[in-house]
């Protein structure tokens, strides 16, 4: 995680950056330096859009020629939704790095393009490089790569109503887990955001005091001066919550950033449930086949065959018999790749979800820390404001 050496420092980027030198965080330099409001050319404010302005370094020369010594580029916000869907569909059993919300967007983008920099699979995927350092060729290849059709039936699938007969113990840990993260999260922020209203509200009462010192110096002539000074302690703890808020406000970001991680792990879940029902309806469908394959060697007719009095002769029960047999062999195929697919899915799903469960327990440790300096800092503030004013008063003659 990049947290400064100082405890007094709270720094806008957050991200994990392991010592593995074959991770693209630990060779090339990545930021989101600025922004700019652009239109479309017309007179419409509405029309206005912003784009972002990423630049990178390399600071690896092992991997020149694959990647660029410096780049600069400026993307949309959009653009930042497209990479996020791509990678969502290609490694759905990934726990993904969020968007940020549009109100923190430009440390928070650069936050999101750090974390994939900094994760094994991801790092080097094509169009993820693409993104960083190719402004053009990046939107054909993503136009190319059969996004929108990908998109269609991945919310096609989720929106199935998911009923497993067999479940998996680790899969439903991390979903309960999940789950319990966003309650816990969500109400942390909520009295967070009491606490933080509470403290701005009593921090700018100060300012009356500073009014009232200051105007009462005016008719003491032996305590006028400690007065007036004491007036402007107050009225520097009045203003000092601003600042305070603001960096408050950083580590509560870091904190929603797990809200929706929270998130990304419950559609790895999802995604290995879709799997788990795909070789349940595999397996569902080749008995079936030869549940009817029996009845049909029984000489069982079917039921429009006894409606109607229709009796199967013995060289249609063959057909059907072949054809079943044709069928069931299909089936069995799709049952094999299904439980490979599955098996493969569950072994990296539940990888990855050790990376970050790992990952979180550092980035949580060192945001309620900084928290915590932050509160001190606040806390000392204050008190060293009320020791001058005390000192002040105390040498009155």
């Amino acid at each position: 995680m990049y947290v400064s050496k100082e405890a007094s420092d709270y720094p806008k980027i957050k991200t994990t950056k392991p010592n593995d030198q074959n991770l693209l965080i630990n060779n090339i330099e990545i930021s989101v330096s600025e922004s700019e409001k652009r239109n479309n050319g017309t007179l419409n404010l509405r029309e206005y859009y912003t784009v972002y302005l990423i630049e990178t370094k390399l600071i690896n020369q092992t991997f020149e020629g694959k990647l660029s010594k410096h780049s600069t580029l400026w993307r949309r916000y959009t653009e930042f939704e497209q990479l996020q869907s791509y990678l969502e569909l290609t490694f759905p059993y990934l726990v993904l790095p969020p968007l940020p919300e549009k109100r923190v967007i430009r440390a928070g983008l650069e936050n999101f393009l750090l974390r994939i920099a900094s994760h094994p699979v991801l790092c080097w995927d094509q169009h993820f490089l693409q993104f960083l350092q190719d402004e053009e060729g990046w939107r054909d290849s993503f136009k190319a790569n059969g996004y929108l059709y990908l998109v269609e039936n991945k919310l096609r699938s989720l929106s199935v109503s998911i009923r497993l007969k067999k479940s998996h113990p680790r899969f439903e840990s991390v979903k309960d887990y999940s789950s319990e993260l966003q309650l816990v999260l969500g109400n942390l922020l909520k009295a967070r955001s009491r606490v933080a209203e509470k403290s701005f509200t009593v921090h700018k009462l100060h300012s009356n005091y500073g009014r009232v010192f200051s105007e009462w110096s005016a008719s003491e002539i032996e305590m006028g001066d400690a007065l007036q000074k004491s007036g402007h302690y107050l009225d520097s703890l009045s203003a000092c919550i601003d600042s305070a808020l603001e960096d408050e406000e950083l580590l509560a970001d870091q904190l929603k950033e797990y809200l929706f991680f929270a998130q990304s792990l419950q559609g790895v879940c999802k995604n290995w449930e879709i799997l788990q029902l795909k070789l349940e309806d595999s397996e569902d469908s080749v008995a079936n086949k030869n549940i009817e394959r029996t009845k049909i060697m029984q000489g069982k007719s079917s039921i429009m065959s006894r409606l109607f009095g229709a009796v199967d002769t013995d060289e249609v029960r063959e057909l059907k018999i072949n054809e079943l047999d044709q069928q069931i062999q299909e089936g069995v195929v799709a049952v094999d790749e299904c439980k490979g697919n599955l098996q493969d899915f569950t072994a990296k799903a539940l990888t990855d979800i050790e990376r970050f469960q790992n990952e979180r327990i550092v980035d949580l440790r060192d945001t309620l820390t900084n928290y915590s300096f932050l509160q001190l800092k606040t806390a000392k503030k204050g008190l060293q404001t009320w020791m001058q004013i005390r000192d002040c008063l105390q040498n009155v003659p």
